[in-house]
């Protein structure tokens, strides 16, 4: 009896190992469905390398390739995978990629959000890309939520070799948006944008402030009502992570003012597909919808729904599956 039990502990605790060993760069899919590897990448931006994951389906011969980036202040951990993981499966490859000074990626300042520097980042990542001989990059897709949203816009205005992009809840005009908040916010950001620019100039290090906040809290750059727990909510048991990286130095609400992805919409010709957020707390829930009416080729569609609700439950589910079979229609089925 003694001999069966130590038999059982054995193969019991063999099973508890065995079952917490998840495999971080393959994938199990449905039938029909593809499986897909993920694979660690560095490319330069600027003379700083950046980390990416290329997500490649297995047995896909130079499949067509999404590039994704997160939006303000996020990294590419932050529910992403979920997006890239499902394009994969369908037969995409996926290079997912953090801006410098951000997470794994080189760079000062860190957490540097600055739409110019975030633009060379997506050219340099298209750029890499492009040489790579495992994906068509001529079937090239670029993807975006929120101010990463508003970067695709702008990328898709210049380069003629993009096939299609996903812009979701897309922050699509600074001027507006700076007049969708208080005067006491708007008061309280420009106090800290000079200070940051003053300590830019004078001093060694920069003037931070948080990100994410709460309407009563400390200074956020998002501190609307739901921003605080939206964020909790998109990242789940990985909101601790983020808290030592919830800060970004503070000139952001000068150069995001005067960011107007809106003024390049008219000059994009491939297929787009653009997600408003018609409960958006953040961005002017209107932007979205009259950007898509200045695009060319542009499919819209409006949910009543918050800023961060699109990356988990049913808003998710939803909107991923029409993600999924537009980029196929644009991108051509492998």
């Amino acid at each position: 009896m003694k001999r069966v039990w130590l038999v059982f502990l054995f193969l019991f605790f063999t099973f508890i190992s065995s079952a917490g060993e998840v495999p971080v760069k393959k994938s199990q899919a449905p039938a029909g469905l593809f499986r897909f590897n993920r694979l660690d990448q560095t490319f330069v931006s600027q003379g700083d390398k950046c980390r990416a994951w290329l997500y490649l389906p297995k047995g896909a011969v130079k499949p067509p390739v999404v590039v994704m980036a997160h939006g303000f202040g996020g990294q590419r951990w932050m529910r992403l995978p979920a997006y890239a993981e499902r394009f994969a499966r369908r037969g995409m490859a996926v290079f997912l990629f953090d801006y410098r000074g951000f997470n794994d990626s080189e760079g000062l300042p860190r957490n540097y959000i600055n739409p110019s520097r975030h633009l060379e980042d997506w050219e340099a990542a298209i750029s890499y890309v492009r040489t790579l001989d495992i994906v068509d990059a001529k079937r090239l897709a670029l993807w975006g939520t929120s101010f990463s949203a508003g970067h695709v816009t702008v990328i898709a205005s210049r380069d003629p070799g993009i096939s299609a992009i996903v812009a979701q809840v897309p922050f699509t005009d600074g001027i507006t948006t700076a007049f969708n908040y208080s005067l006491s916010f708007q008061i309280r950001a420009i106090y800290h944008g000079l200070r940051d620019i003053f300590d830019a100039i004078f001093t060694d290090h920069r003037h931070n402030v948080l990100i994410t906040s709460t309407p009563d809290g400390e200074f956020g750059m998002m501190s609307t009502a739901d921003a605080w727990t939206g964020m909790i909510n998109l990242l789940g048991s990985d909101a601790e992570t983020f808290g030592k990286d919830n800060f970004c130095p503070a000139n952001i609400v000068f150069t995001l003012t005067f960011y107007r992805p809106i003024s390049d919409a008219a000059k994009i010709t491939c297929p787009a597909l653009v997600i408003g957020a018609e409960k958006d707390s953040l961005f002017p829930p209107d932007g979205p919808r009259k950007a898509a009416t200045l695009m060319k080729n542009a499919t819209y569609i409006g949910l009543p729904m918050g800023h961060f609700e699109p990356y988990v439950g049913e808003p998710f589910e939803k909107l991923v599956v029409q993600m999924e079979d537009f980029l196929q229609a644009n991108l051509g089925k492998h």
